[in-house]
């Protein structure tokens, strides 16, 4: 049987071929192993495999073979599944679950002088690992459950001797599966290693290690290949799978001016990226960095569950020993022994939290570890910044106003647009795009000059034409401005817009007002935050007092701060902290990361500072306001399974421990009811994540 069921040439130079493929049945996805098989196929310099679209890059000796020759070579791979050392332990730990329960099945089938040296074979490594507990830790759960086997196994009661090794490593295996399982989750966000990339470098390209490309390189990416950094699209157009960073399935495309996002896979086409952000800057890297912080931090929550299930051991040990004092039944001690609460205590907390940080990264929200979704959880007051967060922080056009029959509001629009279309100024790009939205025409000009911080002119059919600001236009060009004009300049400016002044031929013909937009989902997201537990929701802004009370009227906000500095920011949050409030601040840019730092729990918006995410406890990777909601959603769920599954636990192990005192159970029932309740509440916990992915 052949490793790849399907294999097709999607892109070709002299010496490298790059294909599509799609594995045969029983074939492991294992990009190292399959990289490395085809290495070694003749002909063959390098070989690279990206998992996640597919591909397979082939590096060749043009002299030596071919891609028709490599494409039948490697459809000719046998299939295999390489074993790995999580595989080999797994494969270990199945065959003694194995063993101890063919042992348990034949137990009394068994000649008399072999049952005992098989139950003590089948128990050493039970006992070894007790013993080492015991001088390392002192008495833990280990030990009671040594302890249950050798008094069943000294009572001769080699049945239920059996039967509680069997299911103890039975319940070991599965409960190390489910905890490597809610690692591999969250590792699962990791991005593959990009390897080789290529750059263009006075004009040549060439393939260079990731390692080294420095910020200012064009990097090329083909179809197939996963984009090595963070940066804007210089030209190429090409469709992207962001699913991995922005948890958005479908594809999208990405052409000049666009930003390209490390971790992103092209599925079609070319691009040519300027080289923002490499190596451990990139949100890649930065996602890897938060993955391995989620991995190993603990939360309050998980440490007082640890600490409650250490403390109720040598209460297990002393119920299991009055028992047998006072009943003198050593089947009742055992019995008791099979019902610790440290399995399911210790591991159950974890697994939720790391399934809960997957379910988040998923939607495109990165959780700075377990202790942050707790404090979410915790928060009552949620601190929004303005610009940026509640609103886009991109102007956009709003009124058009003609001082000249002869031009429609849509002709100033154009002309506008004509002069600043190769202007990366927010006022040029949104004129840009009110133009294009109306499909106007285009207005022929000679050179354009740009006059910093001021404006831009030209010449259109042999007269001057200014477009600016009102310093520019009116007093540096000397543009006159009536008194007619004045009052509806002055209407449009108290409503809080931007103006952008328009003189031809030495007339004022015109202005365009524009205004930052509020995001569609801001009202949603206080409403849902209200109805998620939020009992104050204020706003902080250096924008002018008029324009916050306007948004904060609009979205229905508990309060505002305006026409503060950063630094009034931060105070704010601290008297606040004071008050006794559970604050979390969302904020966007370089004068939010104080406020972000001093909050419980910062959140950064996707398109936010680089500082304003590294001070934030979350950053969010889609520029979508309602992850924020969904950010709470899922951290008051995660922290109400958590709770549920510690009160499942203690009324669970509590009723058994009482039953199996009482004698009403035996060795054999208790280990089996014990065990399997263990199970099915990590299994719970497992699945939590995926329960408390909001419904949008």
């Amino acid at each position: 049987m052949s490793r790849f069921a399907e294999l097709s040439v999607v892109h070709r130079l002299p010496q490298r071929v790059r294909f599509r493929y799609r594995l045969g049945a029983g074939s492991a996805p294992d990009a190292r192993n399959l990289a490395r098989t085809v290495e070694n196929l003749h002909g063959v310099r390098a070989a690279r495999v990206n998992v996640r679209a597919c591909a397979l890059v082939v590096d060749f000796d043009p002299e030596e073979t071919h891609a028709e020759r490599l494409a039948a070579a490697i459809l000719a791979l046998p299939a295999t599944s390489p074993v790995t050392p999580e595989r080999d332990d797994d494969a270990k730990a199945l065959a003694t679950v194995a063993a101890s329960g063919a042992l348990l099945l034949g137990s009394n089938g068994l000649p008399a002088g072999l049952r005992l040296p098989a139950t003590l074979a089948a128990s050493l490594p039970l006992y070894r690992a007790a013993l080492r507990d015991l001088f390392a830790q002192g008495i833990n759960s280990h030990v009671l459950e040594a302890l249950a086997v050798g008094i069943s196994t000294g009572s001769r009661d080699y049945v239920a001797a059996n039967t509680t090794v069997f299911m103890l490593a039975l319940g070991e295996y599965l409960e190390n599966s489910i905890a490597r399982r809610s690692d591999d989750l969250l590792k699962d966000l990791l991005r593959p290693d990009t390897g080789l990339v290529w750059v263009e470098r006075e004009g040549v390209e060439a393939q260079v290690e990731a390692k080294q490309v420095c910020v200012g390189d064009t990097v090329i990416v083909g179809a197939g290949a996963t984009i090595p950094v963070d940066g804007t699209v210089l030209g190429g157009e090409a469709l992207v799978n962001e699913a991995a960073m922005t948890g958005e399935s479908a594809p999208v495309t990405r052409a000049r001016g666009d930003a390209a996002l490390s971790g992103t896979v092209i599925e079609e086409g070319r691009l040519r990226i300027y080289a923002e952000h490499v190596g451990r800057k990139t949100a890649a890297a930065r996602i890897a960095d938060y993955v391995e912080r989620s991995l190993t931090a603990k939360s309050r929550a998980q440490l007082n569950a640890s600490k409650l299930a250490d403390r109720l051991v040598p209460g297990v040990l002393g119920l299991a020993g009055a028992a047998w004092l006072f009943a003198g039944d050593w089947r009742r001690a055992a019995a008791v022994l099979q019902a610790d609460y440290s399995c399911a205590l210790k591991l159950a907390t974890p697994v939720a939290f790391k399934s809960s940080l997957f379910a988040a990264g998923r939607l495109g929200i990165l959780v700075k570890g377990a202790d942050v979704l707790e404090r979410l959880a915790e928060a009552d007051t949620f601190v929004f910044d303005k610009t940026g967060t509640l609103t886009t922080g991109r102007l956009a056009v709003t009124d058009s106003v003609a001082f000249d029959r002869h031009y429609s509001p849509e002709d100033l629009i154009d002309l506008a647009a004509s002069v600043e279309e190769h202007y990366f100024h927010p006022l040029a790009l949104a004129v840009v795009e009110a133009a294009r939205r109306h499909q106007g025409r285009h207005f022929d000009h000679k050179e354009v000059e740009f006059i910093a911080a001021h404006g831009v002119a030209s010449l259109i059919e042999g007269r001057r034409i200014v477009v600016g600001s009102r310093h520019f236009v009116v007093e540096d060009e000397g543009v006159p401005l009536s008194a007619a004009q004045q009052r509806r300049v002055d209407r449009l400016f108290r409503a809080g817009k931007t103006l952008l002044y328009i003189g031809f031929g030495g007339r004022l013909i015109g202005v365009i007002a524009l205004k930052d937009r509020v995001r569609e989902g801001s009202a949603a997201t206080v409403a849902r935050l209200r109805a998620l537990g939020a009992r104050r929701i204020l706003m902080l802004t250096g924008d002018h007092r008029d324009r916050a009370a306007e948004l904060a009227q609009q979205l229905g906000l508990d309060g505002f701060h305006a026409e503060l500095l950063p630094e009034q920011k931060a105070q704010i949050v601290a008297r606040l902290k004071a008050e006794g409030a559970q604050i979390a601040f969302v904020g966007d840019g370089i004068n939010d990361a104080p406020a972000l730092a001093g909050a419980q729990v910062g959140i950064a918006m996707a398109h936010g500072a680089d500082i304003a995410r590294l001070s934030s406890d979350i950053a969010l990777l889609e520029d979508d306001i309602e992850r924020v909601a969904d950010a709470k959603q899922i951290a008051n769920a995660t922290l109400t399974l958590i709770d549920r599954n510690f009160k499942l636990t203690v009324g669970l192990n509590t009723a058994i421990l009482a039953a199996a005192t009482a004698g009403l159970l035996a060795p054999v029932s208790a280990s089996l009811l014990h065990n399997g309740a263990t199970i099915g509440i990590l299994l719970g916990a497992l699945r939590g994540g995926r329960r408390a992915l909001p419904d949008r």
